[in-house]
């Protein structure tokens, strides 16, 4: 019999209120029950899955159906004009917070943190970042050599050395940008884009997970939310949905394999770790012996989906959104100098008509709705997203 929505609520607070030690867990009898079999079954599923998707979609055979990556997408920033040193600045940033949350959490807990998956999530995370710095920093070098090169052509042709100005210098800088987006990426850009695919997923599973059910049912005792707890819980995205934002990278949805292959190996990372050592499992639900645990395993699995999907939406509204923003930056700035130059004040409510008119007018021509009409955009503003 299949629980229902209100029986599947009253049993979260019941099943997280166990022990967190299990029985032991290094005998035989313990895997040799229905639950456990239960519970492989959902993770070999996903495996299996994600494995044919990886095989249909990037396998040697298949490479003209494979998604294709340009050079720039690693590295050059989807805003254009922005330069990408920028991008490769947030990056440095982003992994110094992220490394420096990680050793205060690991000298504040201890080593026992690595049993869980948003340790994990942390872990990725970091080398996303370290490994994005590593490929903007590159890439920054070579686009510096590619520039004085052509400055000093430039000048060549002159007959005379002049400094090349800045004019001339975003020209160059703009022509490069189009030319890496002509040029097909080589294996590590691949490699940062599986990354940063699996890192997106991962993060928005370990989050939700946390804030939504692991938070408000679970009890532990002397279980302390810290300042640290928080950020260990929140930075990873905040800071992805910063890069996000200013990255060029695609998302192709079949990559969600490597997200379900991640998770997957830290399940079997448990399950050898607690078939061996009779240890405290890091999360309740991973208990095999309990009576709820195949319908836990089940039920993540098919979280990876929407975590995924969700991740995936706002990817490809980020221009929508971030023109949006432009233009509401745009028009309160504008009223500010009205007030300070002309002193004409605006009220609130002007300012947020103009900023609805304008928006309706560039995301009209800017968007893939392009029948989109003015009374459904002012009932319901970010439908199309």
């Amino acid at each position: 019999m299949i629980p229902t929505a209100h029986q599947v609520f009253v049993l979260i607070p019941l099943l997280m209120e166990v022990t967190l030690v299990s029985d032991n867990s290094t005998s035989l009898s313990y895997w040799l029950r229905w639950e456990f079999f239960f519970c492989l079954l959902s993770v070999l599923t996903s495996t299996i899955i994600a494995s044919v998707l990886i095989w249909k979609y990037e396998g040697s055979s298949n490479s003209e159906r494979a998604y294709s990556l340009y050079d720039g997408e690693a590295w050059v920033p989807c805003v254009k004009g922005l330069n990408p040193v920028w991008l490769l600045a947030f990056r440095i940033v982003a992994s110094c917070l992220l490394l420096a949350a990680s050793i205060a959490d690991v000298a504040t807990h201890g080593t026992n943190l690595f049993y869980y998956y948003t340790q994990w999530t942390l872990i990725l995370t970091i080398f996303y970042f370290v490994f994005g710095s590593l490929l903007s920093t590159c890439a920054c070098m070579r686009q510096h050599k590619i520039c004085n090169a052509h400055s000093r052509h430039t000048d060549a042709e002159k007959g005379m050395y002049t400094r090349l100005t800045k004019a001339g210098t975003d020209n160059a800088v703009n022509e490069l940008g189009e030319c890496y987006f002509s040029q097909a990426a080589a294996f590590w850009g691949y490699i940062f884009q599986i990354v940063f695919q699996m890192t997106a997923g991962a993060v928005m599973l370990t989050d939700g997970v946390y804030w939504l059910v692991i938070f408000p049912f679970l009890t532990i005792v002397d279980y302390e939310m810290s300042f640290l707890t928080v950020v260990v819980h929140s930075l990873n995205l905040v800071l992805l949905l910063g890069d996000t934002a200013m990255n060029s990278l695609g998302f192709p949805w079949f990559r969600i394999s490597y997200f379900i292959l991640f998770t997957a190996c830290y399940v079997m990372f448990e399950w050898i770790v607690h078939a061996f050592v009779a240890t405290w499992w890091p999360y309740p639900f991973l208990n095999v012996s309990e009576q709820y645990a195949p319908m836990w395993y089940w039920m993540v699995a098919v979280l990876h989906l929407p975590c995924y999907a969700m991740f995936a939406v706002g990817k490809k509204a980020k221009k929508i959104i971030l023109g949006l923003v432009i233009i509401s930056c745009w028009c309160i700035w504008k009223g500010r100098n009205e007030l300070v130059f002309n002193q004409i004040r605006r009220s609130p409510l002007e300012i947020m008509v103009e900023i609805k008119s304008r928006g309706f007018g560039w995301d009209k021509n800017r968007s893939s709705c392009k029948n989109i009409s003015w009374n459904e955009w002012c009932k319901y503003p970010m439908y199309m997203l």
